[in-house]
Formats: C-alpha cells, sequence, structure tokens
C-alpha cells in the first residue's frame, strides 16, 4: 500500500529547462494529494504518468505565482477532459477570486463544482481527514501568508492471528471488534485482545515546508516525520540574502531536520543562480547525512 511522494517541480521562482517550479503529488494508498502547482504543472503530470483527473485536492502553500500559476491551464485541461466530481482547493484567502478572474473569459461556470478552502488560522489545524489520512495545514514565517503541510496516516487495524480464529472459533462481527481493540469474551475465559492480535505497520508521515525561515512554533507537529521536504533556496554563504528574502539555506534545513529527529530530508525550492546540486548535498550532509536533493521527477517511497 503506497505512501510515495513524486516531486515535480523542485526550482524556485525562475523555472530552468531541468527544475520546474514547486510541485508534488503525494500518494497516500491511491488518494493523490497535488501541494502547489507552479507553472506548467499539468505537464509535468503527464510526463510522470498521473491521471490529472485522478488529483481531488490541491494544496497551495502560498500566493506567490511559482507556487499556484500552474493552476488555471490544470483547471481549463479538466473541464476538457471532462471533470465532473468536485476539486478541493486549500488556500490562504484570495484564490478564489484570482482563478475566477483569469477562468471567466474562458469558462462563465466551470463544468465541474470547486470547494475552496480557505487557511487563516495561526494555529495547525486538520483541514482534510479520512479513514486512512489526516492532513494539517500550519502557518511559516514568509513576506506573505504561507502554509506547510503535515500527511499522517491514520493507524491500521490491529492484525488478528490466524490459528486464533480456529482455535476459538471466533464469529465474523467479533473478528470485527477484535481488530477494533476488543478482548474475546467466552462462557468461562476472556481472552486478552494482546494475545489474538499482531500490531499493525506503524503510520506513515510527511512534512511540506517552504517559503519560509526557520520557524520552531509548531515542530511538535512535525517532530520524528518519516520523509521532510524543506525549502533550501540558497547556500549558507548567501544567508544574509535569505533572511532579507524570508528563505531558508541548506545547512538551516538540515540543522531543523536533525533536530526534529526526521527519517529523511529533502531539500528543494533552489534559487536558479546555482548551477550545481552538489554544494547543497555536501552543506546539508555535514549536518544531517540522510539529505537528498529533490529533483523533478524524483520518486520516494516510504515503505510499509
Amino acid at each position: 500500500m503506497r505512501f510515495e511522494l513524486t516531486i515535480l517541480g523542485s526550482g524556485s521562482a525562475l523555472p530552468t529547462t531541468n527544475r520546474n517550479t514547486t510541485a508534488q503529488v503525494l500518494n497516500v494508498l491511491e488518494r493523490f494529494f497535488l501541494i502547489d502547482c507552479g507553472e506548467a504543472t499539468q505537464l509535468q503530470l503527464r510526463k510522470y504518468g498521473f491521471a490529472i483527473n485522478r488529483i481531488n485536492h490541491i494544496l497551495i502553500s502560498h500566493l506567490h505565482g511559482d507556487h499556484f500559476f500552474g493552476l488555471f491551464g490544470l483547471i481549463s485541461s479538466m473541464a476538457l477532459l471532462g471533470r465532473t466530481n468536485v476539486l478541493h482547493i486549500y488556500s490562504p484567502p484570495g484564490l478564489e477570486g484570482i482563478l475566477n478572474t483569469v477562468l471567466n473569459p474562458q469558462f462563465e461556470k466551470t463544468p465541474f463544482p470547486i470547494q475552496f478552502h480557505s487557511l487563516a488560522d495561526d494555529d495547525p489545524t486538520v483541514i482534510f481527514e479520512d479513514k486512512v489520512v489526516t492532513i494539517h495545514a500550519f502557518p511559516l514565517r514568509h513576506s506573505v501568508s504561507v502554509y506547510g503541510f503535515f500527511f499522517q496516516e491514520k493507524k491500521r487495524l490491529q492484525n488478528i492471528r490466524s490459528e486464533k480464529i480456529t482455535q476459538y472459533k471466533i464469529s465474523i462481527p467479533e473478528i470485527l471488534a477484535i481488530k477494533e481493540g476488543a478482548d474475546l469474551v467466552r462462557e468461562n475465559e476472556t481472552v486478552p485482545n494482546s494475545v489474538l492480535t499482531i500490531d499493525p505497520l506503524p503510520p506513515r508521515s510527511y512534512a511540506f515546508v517552504t517559503d519560509t525561515i526557520i520557524t520552531r512554533k509548531h515542530t511538535e507537529l512535525i517532530k520524528n516525520a518519516d520523509l521532510l521536504y524543506h525549502e533550501a533556496t540558497f547556500l549558507h554563504a548567501d544567508k544574509a540574502l535569505a533572511r532579507k528574502t524570508m528563505h531558508t539555506t541548506a545547512k538551516q534545513a538540515a540543522e531543523f531536520a536533525r533536530e526534529l529527529m526526521v527519517g529523511k530530508l529533502i531539500l528543494g525550492h533552489f534559487s536558479s543562480r546555482y548551477k550545481s546540486d552538489a554544494l547543497f548535498l555536501e552543506e546539508a550532509n555535514n549536518i544531517f547525512q540522510n539529505s537528498i536533493i529533490g529533483t523533478d521527477g524524483l520518486k520516494i517511497t516510504v515503505p510499509e
């Protein structure tokens, strides 16, 4: 059962020939979440094998163009492909008006419903939840209102031991109750749940943190995440510029990952001023060895 991140765009404001602007897809058990939607994201979706109309939830971190300019073409293509399902878009306030203004010359009204969800809380907030995953949005620190996202797989039910089903002649209703944590009650004994079941695999998690200076306000939420994507727009030699533009350096991102004790750090949102990834990776690996470069097309699977 897949928990897999695909980087569609790993660059910052200026796209290059080998880096699109920010966009990612997270597949959580065949639920596809698009995180940010820089220019030409729909082409990246096609290039890396994603069916556009399987995306039902789009999370926009903030309203700088390199994080949402791809929405106009993507929504237009969804309509041309006959979409009828509702599309949920989560973003800071203002995006609905922008989209309506741009799309109005083509669609007086889109042929499918779009539901906008405004991100405006100062504390971590659950913005989506179903039976397999919970998504929190949490505020970051940048020149405009910006949010990070934390995806947490829900704990699975207990696995019942097959030999116990035979031994105690356990019925289907009893199996369902035991998987939820109940003990097995018989006329002359109570069999503890711990004897009947095996613990499920631990839930997996992913934290997306972009366009921010380092902020520790909500670190407890994302501590110990399996994957952390953190912007590393600049090298540390340019830390003054990073501070001025409210961005992060590779060194700072690695220090943050080490502090949070995450499983793996993915660096991204690189400034086009740098011609090589090698210095970013070297800078980060000197502090947090399980760091990787988030290149376009990179797939990272968190194993069960």
